[in-house]
């Protein structure tokens, strides 16, 4: 059970909240128990699992990511210039697991699951991969 789904980011750096997409998708499939993998194929990008209560968590995450990693270093020699994101990106993750139980995310009372764009604006494609019980 393969889903695609397209992401259009408006900045450079930006948090998507996807789990209503892959809720979704579970219930269209109908399916009670099993494991989901949200993937993306992105260098310049990635899935994380955190706090979707207090948007304050998403902007400190990208603050403190660009504080890390930051946009310009004279010692950076990517040529596309965009060596902070891939660093990002390859910090976050390209994927997560999420346990399905009863027909729902097991995932805690504050968590999401956020696409996280690191060289926007952009379209993306993630995908949504399930496998039941």
């Amino acid at each position: 059970m393969l889903h695609s789904f397209k992401i259009q980011t408006s900045s450079r750096d930006e948090m998507v909240d996807v789990t209503s997409e892959v809720n979704a998708e579970i219930k269209r499939k109908k399916v009670k128990s099993g494991v989901v993998t949200v993937y993306c194929p992105h260098t310049t990008a990635g899935i994380t699992i955190n706090e979707n209560a207090d948007p304050d968590v998403k902007r400190d995450m990208i603050r403190r990511f660009d504080e890390v990693y930051p946009w310009v270093d004279e010692k950076d020699q990517h040529f596309e210039g965009n060596t902070a994101a891939h660093l990002k990106a390859s910090t976050v993750g390209s994927s997560q697991q999420i346990i399905i139980e009863n027909g729902s995310l097991l995932l805690g009372t504050w968590q999401g699951i956020y696409f996280c764009e690191f060289d926007g604006p952009r379209n993306r494609t993630c995908y949504i991969k399930i496998q039941a019980d």
